[in-house]
């Protein structure tokens, strides 16, 4: 019979639907198993917050597909599946109106002070020191969205619906893109300068890794808030603190840590961020995509990922089709 591996948690009504189909192994809760134990007997992953590396690929004599329940790859070693045959597929714009609608959830926790408010109720203070709580309001405010695929186009929608001005910077969109999703396509320099929030939606690559950097972080306005809710490697954390700890920059909202691509699963064992000690920082554990609407989304199209690709057929979403080693019949 089919032996599925999931990582992590998944919808509860694909899980059942998996378990109708299959053996399944999973990565988490009291019934986790250590994936190399099982990974002679595996057909198909489900890939969530779990680095796939190499060797776990090489111990998959059966493996045909590595299925990422969401849009980011970097957690998977693509040569190491195309080597071997397999599949690495993604989800994408199955999270993209829950990442869009976390990146507002952290603004306005931010610019509303929501966190330290509530903190002061459950001390059982109400009006003393009310006035260390006054926020500001989104209308009239720029904002600037680094990468500009399905969830920046949702961010840009949602802003427009605060009254905000729109930049958008993204190496592939055109200024038609941007016009129709009420943005206005710029340099990242320019809009590095300009926004009063910037927000981060671009993938972690070579070429993009600290893109946040101290020469970024200079060009912002001291009155700036920064959010990434893409990848950890995008800003560099120590000249972030440094940016936060001096009041050069205004605020920032993580919803991903660099220590993640140490490991997905607990970062903060590796992570060099005090986050006790930093001023106007605000860090969630990786739950922008977490709805229970993009969970089915994500969930359902993983599945079907798998099962084309063990029936035969080519998968919807591979990321290394060109790649892939094609083994003869």
């Amino acid at each position: 019979m089919t032996e599925i591996y999931i990582s992590d948690v998944i919808h509860e009504d694909v899980l059942a639907d998996i378990r109708k189909n299959a053996i399944v192994h999973v990565g988490y809760g009291p019934d986790k198993v250590n994936y190399l134990d099982i990974s002679e007997n595996i057909d198909g992953v489900i890939l969530r917050a779990e680095t796939f590396t190499r060797e776990m690929i090489e111990a998959s004599p059966r493996l045909k597909i590595i299925a990422r329940h969401g849009v980011g790859t970097d957690n998977v070693d693509i040569p190491a599946a195309s080597e071997h045959s397999v599949w690495v597929t993604s989800t994408p714009g199955s999270n993209s109106n829950a990442v869009a609608e976390h990146v507002f959830s952290l603004l306005l926790s931010l610019t509303r002070r929501i966190i330290p408010a509530a903190n002061r109720v459950l001390a059982g203070t109400w009006a003393e020191g009310r006035g260390d709580l006054v926020g500001f309001e989104l209308s009239g405010r720029t904002l600037g969205i680094v990468g500009f695929g399905a969830i920046g186009k949702r961010v840009a929608t949602i802003a427009n619906g605060f009254g905000m001005r729109v930049l958008a910077s993204d190496p592939i969109a055109t200024a038609a893109d941007a016009e129709a999703a009420g943005a206005v396509l710029v340099e990242l320099d320019t809009l590095y300068d300009g926004a009063d929030i910037i927000t981060l939606h671009a993938p972690l690559l070579s070429g993009t890794r600290h893109m946040i950097s101290p020469r970024e972080l200079a060009m912002m306005k001291p009155s700036a808030i920064i959010i990434n809710t893409s990848r950890g490697g995008l800003i560099d954390e120590d000249a972030l603190v440094t940016a936060l700890t001096n009041g050069t920059l205004a605020g920032a909202a993580l919803d991903v840590l660099e220590a993640e691509s140490i490991d997905m699963k607990d970062p903060l064992t590796h992570n060099s961020v005090p986050l006790h000690e930093v001023p106007n920082l605000l860090v969630t554990p990786h739950i922008a995509g977490q709805t229970q609407e993009a969970f089915q989304e994500a969930g359902t199209r993983s599945w079907s990922e798998v099962r084309a690709v063990l029936a035969g057929t080519t998968p919807a979403f591979p990321v290394n089709a060109n790649d892939l080693r094609k083994v003869p019949a």
